[in-house]
């Protein structure tokens, strides 16, 4: 959870600089892009940005994920695929000679404000 903590003040961090350079008092959704691979527990970033909000102009705020998939180039069949696991063969051609090219990542894709 010290993870999840760690990602919840530095979203909040942005949440706040945007506040000041956009001019909006209120967060109403958090809107985050995350990776299959990226890591997290959903539940307890939850938890932490409920703590890590308070006091905040996302202070309430929804915090809204989408999952996007893991992602992998195949030397097999040249192909960019979707993979559960990073260890998964090409779902196209079996293939054991893939490269993660996505998933582990984790952005703000927007946020609802007042």
């Amino acid at each position: 959870m010290m993870h999840e903590m760690a990602l919840a003040q530095s979203i909040r961090g942005i949440v706040d600089d945007q506040a000041r350079a956009q001019h909006f008092s209120r967060v109403k959704v958090v809107r985050m892009e995350i990776g299959r691979f990226a890591g997290v527990e959903k539940s307890a970033l939850v938890f932490c940005f409920d703590v890590a909000m308070q006091g905040g102009p996302a202070e309430g705020a929804r915090l809204e994920m989408i999952d996007l998939p893991g992602r992998a180039a195949c030397l097999g069949c040249g192909e960019m695929v979707e993979i559960d696991d990073r260890l998964d063969p090409c779902p196209l051609c079996g293939s054991g000679q893939i490269l993660p090219r996505g998933g582990d990542e984790m952005r703000i894709r927007n946020l609802e404000v007042e």
